[in-house]
């Protein structure tokens, strides 16, 4: 097991570099050596003077830490984790080393990663509502965050705290194995290099929490699910740039029914402290802004521990749909879900390449085409937009696409050509609209004549 600041030693001209408040280390040959340090709230990207290594060094520094980490196969937290064509992965100590090089990259690198802090939870300083939702082993919680801002320091304070506080067993599934906790919680790596033979130890061992990091391919999720839903309570550590999106990676992977029985607390880190809680619950209602009759199935993202809704998720057609609730500006969810089927289907409809649609509230919207086309798209006495209305069942306003919001302007993707702009693009339609009302104008008159 990995001990904070505690690794076999290493070559002086590596030791060097790990000075204190050193969390990175990157040396790429032929390129001046750079390290990430401070405190996790202002880290900092530095440039060592004067410190360069070439190729020979770099493969000369790879073979002798492979050489400490076969001498120390005693120590549990000394082993290779990774060997690959172009890369190798090593556990030595505390400090996680990946070794690359052509073909792989472009040439030789070596990049060691070390815990920027050790913390316990009680620093952490959580309210008393969210340390009992943690120490529910009927949950599935995420944690949410960018690279380098905290999440294995935060998963590895709770693994304690249910250890330790909550007298929990737990265990962890790690691809690479690089959690610091201490020795009676088992760390599992993938068995044969699969994460799911290794899930399939976990449920004969009975652990009560099980630690997952990190959740990251569409694979792991699936797995993070199958685990969760045997009824496990399940941390996983994921990539997110907001709790919102943690959550939105679910999507696809797990049938929206589930989602809130696979994951039911995101915590979103920002620079080593919690800055979102979010909680899914399932409901049967109208979606914001729907009228009652399409009540469905709608899962609410709630911010934790006021309780206010902040989105719904809901089934919409073939997609899922997250939609924001609580602002009383916007147009109804389900109209801005259709937004772009409407704009397809009214082109289709009028044989109008050039359109765009603007909703305006539940049973409005605005039309917006070349000015030429209005009175075409209107239709004699309004028989045509009557017509459409009765369609689509919507009220439809008419206007000119010069008048039409830059937010709707859109530059056409597979029509896209040097020099072409929107300008272009509404006299180009409208002359294409009046040629063929020319050519329809020449039909009938020679139908006329010929009679």
């Amino acid at each position: 097991m990995a001990i904070h600041n505690d690794h076999p030693e290493l070559p002086d001209s590596v030791e060097v570099l790990l000075t204190e408040g050193v969390s990175t280390v990157f040396i790429k040959a032929d390129c001046p050596v750079r390290v990430k340090q401070g405190h996790i709230s202002a880290i900092t990207l530095d440039e060592i003077e004067g410190e360069q290594w070439d190729t020979l060094a770099l493969q000369g520094l790879g073979e002798a830490l492979e050489v400490i980490v076969e001498n120390n196969t005693h120590r549990s937290d000394c082993f290779l984790e990774i060997d690959r064509k172009g890369c190798k992965v090593l556990q030595v100590g505390d400090l996680r080393v990946t070794c690359a090089w052509p073909p792989f990259s472009d040439a030789w690198e070596i990049t060691i990663v070390r815990p920027v802090a050790k913390l316990t939870l009680d620093e952490y300083e959580l309210p008393e509502a969210l340390l009992k939702r943690l120490a529910d082993h009927h949950r599935g919680v995420f944690i949410s965050g960018r690279p380098g801002s905290g999440k294995t320091t935060l998963a590895q304070a709770i693994a304690e705290h249910l250890d330790e506080e909550i007298g929990a067993m737990v265990k962890t599934m790690e691809a690479p194995r690089d959690l610091q906790l201490r020795p009676r919680i088992t760390q599992y790596a993938p068995l044969e290099g699969d994460l799911e033979k290794t899930a399939e130890i976990i449920f004969l061992v009975r652990p009560d929490f099980v630690i997952f990091d990190e959740v990251r391919r569409t694979r792991d999720f699936e797995i993070f699910a199958d685990v969760r839903l045997a009824g496990v309570g399940l941390l996983g550590v994921t990539h997110a740039n907001s709790a919102l999106e943690a959550i939105q990676r679910l999507i696809g992977k797990v049938e929206l029914g589930l989602v809130p029985q696979v994951l039911d607390t995101v915590l979103h880190i920002e620079k080593g402290k919690i800055s979102e809680v979010l909680e899914l619950r399932m409901t049967v209602k109208a979606p914001s802004g729907m009228q009652e009759e399409l009540s469905r199935p709608v899962v609410e993202i709630v911010r934790f521990p006021e309780g206010r809704v902040c989105y719904e998720m809901f089934a919409f057609g073939s997609e899922i749909a997250v939609v924001p609730v609580g602002d009383k500006k916007s147009a109804s969810p389900l109209l801005e879900m259709a937004r772009g089927e409407l704009t397809k289907d009214l082109r289709n409809y009028l044989g109008i390449a050039n359109l765009e649609i603007e909703i305006v509230s539940e049973k409005n919207a605005t039309i917006y085409v070349p000015d030429s086309m209005i009175g075409a798209v209107v239709g004699q006495g309004g028989s045509t937009i009557r017509e459409i209305e009765d369609s689509f069942n919507l009220k439809f306003q008419v206007k000119g696409i010069k008048s039409m919001p830059r937010r709707l302007e859109r530059i056409p993707e597979e029509e896209t050509i040097s020099g072409w702009d929107l300008q272009n693009q509404r006299s180009t339609s409208g002359r294409h609209w009046e040629n063929q009302q020319h050519s329809q104008k020449s039909s009938r008159r020679k139908k006329r004549k010929g009679r």
